[in-house]
């Protein structure tokens, strides 16, 4: 007769598997905001997209500019998700891994600590990258000099 792990096991389980379950949901919330960000640089896209083909001269130029900006911006975001994504499936794996080592009676720590390195790893990626996202956006809003009102 095969023999299940006790109740008491697996409650245990549950409780070491908490922690890395309060991971994947700060996770969601980065990628939340990290989406957001996103859909805001893909509707000024859209809004200087409509003006491009009407513009002329300087006009024309900045809105070039500002265009290859939001283009590399989209390219940033875009990677900071996926490895935010990547992180959060490896600690899903940790998570999964934790209960297949409980019920199979495997010693899988070898294991588990190299998904939850490699979830760290790629975490660190995914925010560098959207820090990076983040600058490049406060060089997109300077005001230009000539907008400015100076005093005298």
């Amino acid at each position: 007769m095969e023999s299940f792990p006790h109740l008491s096991t697996v409650a245990e389980t549950i409780r070491t598997a908490v922690a890395p379950v309060f991971l994947l949901a700060g996770i969601g919330g980065i990628l939340n905001v990290m989406v957001g960000r996103l859909a805001r640089i893909v509707d000024r896209a859209r809004t200087i997209e409509k003006l491009h083909s009407d513009s002329i001269g300087v006009e024309h130029d900045r809105q070039v500019r500002e265009l290859r900006l939001i283009n590399r911006r989209i390219s940033v975001i875009n990677r900071a998700i996926f490895l935010c994504v990547s992180s959060a499936i490896a600690i899903c794996l940790v998570v999964a891994l934790m209960f297949v080592s409980e019920l199979i009676d495997l010693h899988f720590g070898v294991f588990v600590a190299s998904a939850f390195i490699t979830s760290m790893l790629l975490l660190v990626a995914g925010l560098v990258h959207f820090l990076v996202e983040v600058q490049m956006s406060l060089g997109a809003i300077r005001i230009r000099s000539e907008l400015l009102e100076h005093d005298t």
